[in-house]
């Protein structure tokens, strides 16, 4: 609540609330990590997106997106919206995975749920889905985005439950993508 006081409006005239995620998944420091790709897509995705911390240039880990993990997020914090960051990064890959559910203990779980030693335990489920070559950077308009990439913001957009409005396919302001 101290959102609302501090910027001097009553909680109930925020009708719109945007989420900002990135077009994979990035993790700092140990813990459970279902999705990670410590492999060469990880550093493919960890050179293109720049993934060190500012500060320390440690590497982050980085995987494919986890609409499980998204959708939690989403339904915990009532987005109405969303801004997809960093779509950029994935160009040039033959095929990208999204993670949609995760197997557990010999059954399928759908959820997300809290708990690192559950997590520590899940194999992601993944939809394959066609990657998209060329630079994307130069794009103004997301009708003019590769069909492919298109396509990969609507899936994650069904997968997590709340429009994607913003789509950023570059580092400039310009690179941002109203629909």
């Amino acid at each position: 609540l101290g959102l609302f006081t501090g910027a001097g409006v009553p909680p109930q005239t925020v009708q719109n609330f945007v989420g900002i995620m990135k077009a994979y998944s990035t993790r700092v420091g140990g813990g459970p990590f279902p999705t990670e790709q410590d492999n060469n897509i990880g550093q493919y995705i960890r050179e293109r997106g720049n993934e060190y911390g500012t500060t320390t240039r440690r590497p982050r880990r980085c995987g494919w997106f986890d609409a499980v993990a998204v959708k939690y997020a989403v339904d915990l914090c009532g987005v109405t919206h969303i801004a997809l960051t960093l779509l950029d990064v994935l160009s040039g890959l033959d095929h990208i995975q999204v993670c949609t559910g995760y197997k557990y203990r010999g059954g399928r779980m759908e959820y997300f749920r809290a708990d690192m030693d559950v997590l520590g335990e899940v194999e992601p489920i993944y939809e394959t889905l066609p990657g998209w070559n060329g630079n994307i950077t130069g794009i103004r308009r997301f009708e003019e985005l590769p069909r492919e990439a298109q396509n990969y913001v609507k899936t994650l957009e069904k997968l997590v439950g709340a429009p994607i409005k913003i789509v950023s396919v570059g580092a400039e302001r310009s690179a941002t993508l109203i629909r």
